[in-house]
């Protein structure tokens, strides 16, 4: 399995547990599976919104670009691409700051841990360290065919 076919996997695992969240926030699930009851303490607070949509919805979303962008980047037209390696790179640097501001949210703010939450932070570090991986190899594989 390549790195970018594990990153859309683990991007498509993302968007399951998003979507999970998104539904609940929505209504169409009664309650989360999460144990200790921290998920709807967390999901249920003023915290569970950013400008007015769902944390889960913008989840969803976010899992749902970077899954098309590592889909796209096994195109062959495009396995050389440089500027989709980087906006990988950038979009999933981007979701590990907004995810450490949320867990830093359930910690000290809301002071509940949402495990479904945490399941979705490590997925956005395990997507940001294979974007790291990945344009490493693109701009290695890039100098030496210049060589």
């Amino acid at each position: 399995m390549t790195r970018r076919m594990l990153t859309a996997l683990v991007a498509l695992v993302g968007v399951f547990v998003a979507l999970y969240l998104a539904l609940y926030k929505a209504g169409v699930i009664g309650t989360l599976a999460c144990g200790a009851g921290g998920c709807e303490t967390v999901q249920l607070s003023r915290w569970s919104e950013f400008l007015g949509i769902s944390v889960a919805v913008w989840g969803v979303v976010y899992y749902i670009v970077v899954l098309t962008l590592a889909l796209a980047t096994l195109q062959e037209r495009w396995e050389d691409s440089r500027w989709l390696s980087l906006a990988l790179l950038v979009l999933t640097g981007w979701g590990v700051v907004f995810s450490a501001w949320l867990t830093y949210l359930e910690l000290f703010v809301i002071h509940a841990i949402c495990r479904w939450c945490v399941v979705s932070a490590v997925i956005a570090l395990g997507l940001f360290v294979l974007a790291i991986i990945d344009w490493r190899s693109v701009r290695r594989e890039q100098a030496s065919a210049t060589d």
